[in-house]
């Protein structure tokens, strides 16, 4: 049996599942439902949003619904206030991790939905592996304890190549390290760029975290992220990692101007057609199916590793201060049916619970086979800037001091070692 094969009849389970799961109209109530979020209406998860926004309103009758679209750096940035507001939203998209979800969890900005996910079925749908985002300790650290999210799909980052860049140039897409040195090589001595990067935003602290990942081994993530053991920042991962990067810098793997590209300017040149490749999550999938016309192009798995960025999507989470919490509850359940679901894998995301039978896009059927590879295999490493708060400003500043070459490799070490273990001091790791 394929890979795909074997996952899709694990799915018809949980398509079973879900439709149990699904809300049924009677007796619902009034009042006002504002939901936030921050996916674009292009990508997967917009298209599945916005489908099951006009199914809750069809369910919902008598409710008056709020739709707000924020970005990623605005609920990032000032999540917690708005939690924190006497008349917070209903419910809203937030991102996952120690650093985020966690903190917000251990300050009690967030509701318990560990009787929803039980009563509701949500438990069922979610596979272990992506469960461990859903859930917080009273330290604040992801992997056990009371659900405070819920997320319905899944991601991982990955590489996206022009198909006839790759032709033109003579080259293969590379199945391990070296070779990608070689192909990247081959690129920068006919004068072009390998790789389109965002140093502004998340996007370059990933790359680092991939090469990172390159010389990590399962304990090392969970020491890492889960504070499961000891973690040397001059060991051989992230050594490896902050003297690769500095190197790709002066090869001219990546611009040295990209320290002030944001991951928008990025993706967009990549669709461009303007470099041959870009290192960016699976989010990104629908977006490029859409946008690009003019070239061939498809993904390969970062070179060599086994481990990768990825994880379950980001999560609805509930405000503790939310009024008619219930509303909330019937929109997760909205976004776990088969329809929404089925909806979101034919639009280029990972679906959690689709019915196998209608996921019939090939590109999407290619991006799931490749996430389920990553995900049965245990390859799923998190994200980098989740182990602490604050975490993500500070390795943002530390990657861009390696492609301005404002510090050495060894003083960036040193300046994403300290906040680290401050961190883990104060909870006890």
């Amino acid at each position: 049996m394929s890979r795909f094969a074997a996952w899709t009849a694990a799915l018809a389970v949980l398509f079973t599942i879900s439709g149990c799961a699904a809300f049924e109209s009677g007796k619902e109530p009034a009042g006002t439902f504002t939901l936030w979020h921050y996916e674009r209406p292009e990508s997967a998860m917009g298209i599945a949003w916005n489908r099951a926004v006009e199914l809750f309103k069809a369910s919902h009758p008598k409710v008056t619904v709020h739709v707000e679209t924020k970005t990623f750096e605005q609920i990032r940035q000032n999540g917690s206030i708005a939690l924190n507001a006497e008349d917070p939203p209903t419910i809203l998209e937030h991102n996952k991790g120690n650093s985020t979800a966690g903190v917000l969890a251990k300050q009690g900005l967030l509701t318990d939905l560990t009787a929803q996910a039980n009563s509701r079925g949500w438990d069922k749908l979610l596979p272990a592996s992506l469960q461990t985002t859903a859930r917080y300790d009273e330290k604040g650290i992801m992997g056990s304890g009371a659900w405070y999210g819920v997320p319905n799909y899944a991601e991982y980052v990955t590489v996206y190549y022009n198909k006839d860049l790759f032709a033109k140039h003579g080259q293969q897409a590379p199945t391990d390290f070296d070779g990608f040195r070689r192909v990247m090589d081959a690129f920068t001595a006919a004068g072009v760029t390998p790789l389109s990067l965002g140093g502004a935003e998340y996007p370059a602290q990933q790359l680092f975290y991939q090469l990172a990942l390159s010389r990590a081994n399962r304990a090392w993530v969970d020491a890492f992220q889960r504070y499961q053991g000891s973690v040397d920042f001059t060991g051989p991962e992230l050594n490896f990692a902050a003297h690769t990067f500095a190197d790709w810098v002066a090869r001219g793997y990546v611009r040295r101007d990209s320290a002030s590209i944001k991951a928008e300017e990025m993706n967009h040149a990549f669709q461009r057609g303007e470099f041959p490749m870009v290192v960016v999550g699976s989010w990104m999938y629908g977006d490029f199916v859409r946008g690009i016309k003019d070239f061939q192009w498809s993904t390969f798995r970062f070179p060599g590793n086994k481990l990768h960025p990825g994880s379950s999507g980001n999560m609805w989470v509930v405000p503790a201060k939310a009024k008619h919490k219930d509303l909330a509850y019937d929109f997760i359940d909205i976004t776990m049916r088969p329809e929404i679901q089925n909806l979101l894998g034919n639009s280029g995301g990972i679906p959690i619970a689709a019915d196998p039978k209608a996921l019939t896009d090939e590109k999407s059927r290619h991006l799931i086979e490749e996430f389920q590879a990553i995900a049965s295999s245990d390859g799923l490493a998190f994200y980098p800037d989740w182990p602490a708060p604050g975490y993500y400003d500070v390795l943002g500043v530390a990657i861009q001091d390696l492609i301005n070459g404002t510090k050495t490799p060894a003083q960036v070490l040193a300046d994403i070692a300290k906040p680290y273990h401050e961190q883990r001091a104060t909870v006890g790791g």
